[in-house]
């Protein structure tokens, strides 16, 4: 069983490397065709149907870009596609997700303090309040009120708040967060993948039928291409919160991602009045340090962290009876306590990394894996090897896992 921890280990190592780089490459383009639209500039000399053009430079040379707000008069001979960058990002990130929390679900996924649901259930909530994310989206931009720009923005952040405080009601603050993340970038795919491409699609069909197409399509997806640009920030933050307990878990940690919403905004703000050159907005940068220093305030005031299960896992209890467990306890506790406890005493910490404490026989053992992996097959932990682990103590853990999963 423990070639399978292994395996498992360098799988979601090799999914979460195929996301961050599917993610650049999405968020890359997303963010160089918003900057390129707002840098238009219209002249005169335009071909028919043409609605701005604008010179660039980069890597050696010069480019001249022009758009055609509906389509040109014939459809071009060739035409490049910006899809698969959503789409793999989406898999590979709902894949990560079915490995580290699906599969994790009662190390990563379920609380039992904050609300005590199978593994099953918890997984059906996950994925129903995906689902329903983005049909609930969908259904406000098409009633009268997606006509209202200002007025559509207001309600989706308020959707957004109730579900921040929703997930921390269901899941662990990792989990929560995650799944804000998973919720928000659900919506973003799902605009490319049901209404971007699509009105694409129409207009390329229109233009090889020699037809006039129909501007609404534009509009529409240049109103979902938006909403994905402002909500492309937050999104970025909530994939690296799970590094940080004091973002995702602290008594305040759905006000924390709120706020994160709104720091997403005032950034997108400043560059997009930048691209579209009316003017350098620089209050939002103050406004955007001011909300982070909310954010820093709140995650200490109260210092509040999620629980632990109320109750060993059968999977874990394994761990907890191996005759290797009493020096395996006592070496965890005299090389890892000082920053994996709920008070650290390393200098500088104000939290145990990750969230991962080892002051009771029941977290050492639900945490089993991650210590066989981090301190007895790799050396990551502890880091630099500050507290002098031995090459026989990395030993001993890792019989001591191997003797368990061999015998379960």
């Amino acid at each position: 069983m423990y070639e399978y921890a292994i395996a498992w280990e360098w799988l979601t190592f090799a999914v979460r490397w195929l996301h961050v780089i599917t993610a650049i490459a999405w968020i890359g383009s997303s963010f160089y065709f918003i900057a390129l639209d707002l840098g238009l500039v219209r002249r005169p000399h335009l071909p028919p149907g043409a609605y701005g053009e604008e010179w660039q430079v980069h890597g050696g040379g010069f480019y001249h870009i022009q758009k055609y707000l509906v389509a040109p008069a014939a459809m071009p001979e060739h035409l490049t596609w910006f899809k698969w960058e959503s789409y793999v990002t989406w898999l590979s990130g709902f894949a990560l997700l079915c490995l580290v929390y699906y599969g994790g679900a009662d190390l990563f996924l379920i609380d039992r303090n904050v609300l005590d649901v199978s593994t099953p259930v918890a997984i059906l909530i996950s994925l129903a309040s995906l689902g329903l994310g983005w049909v609930l989206y969908d259904l406000l931009c098409k009633s009268p009120l997606g006509k209202n720009t200002w007025g559509l923005m207001i309600v989706l952040y308020f959707i957004l708040v109730a579900m921040a405080w929703g997930y921390t009601q269901v899941f662990t603050g990792r989990a929560a967060f995650l799944h804000l993340g998973a919720f928000t970038a659900t919506i973003m795919s799902a605009n490319v993948f049901f209404i971007i491409m699509p009105n694409q699609r129409v207009v390329v069909a229109d233009l090889i039928a020699g037809r006039i197409p129909d501007p609404k399509y534009g509009v529409i997806a240049k109103q979902r291409s938006t909403h994905n640009n402002y909500l492309t920030l937050p999104v970025i933050f909530f994939m690296l919160s799970n590094h940080y307990p004091l973002a995702f878990a602290t008594a305040f940690n759905w006000i924390i991602a709120a706020l994160v919403f709104l720091m997403g905004v005032t950034i997108r703000h400043w560059f997009n009045t930048t691209h579209a050159r009316k003017g350098k907005p620089t209050w939002t940068w103050l406004v955007t340090a001011l909300l982070f220093v909310l954010i820093m305030w709140l995650s200490t005031v109260p210092k509040v962290l999620t629980g632990e299960s109320a109750g060993l896992a059968p999977s874990a209890q394994r761990f907890a009876s191996n005759d290797h467990f009493p020096a395996v306890r006592d070496l965890v506790s005299t090389r890892c306590s000082m920053c994996h406890a709920a008070e650290p005493v390393w200098e500088g910490l104000r939290a145990a990394p990750k969230d991962v404490i080892f002051e009771s026989e029941s977290q050492i053992a639900l945490h089993a894996r991650e210590i066989y992996l981090q301190a007895g097959r790799s050396h990551a932990m502890p880091p630099g090897n500050v507290t002098g682990m031995t090459k026989e103590e990395r030993a001993l853990i890792t019989a001591w896992f191997e003797t368990a999963a061999e015998g379960s």
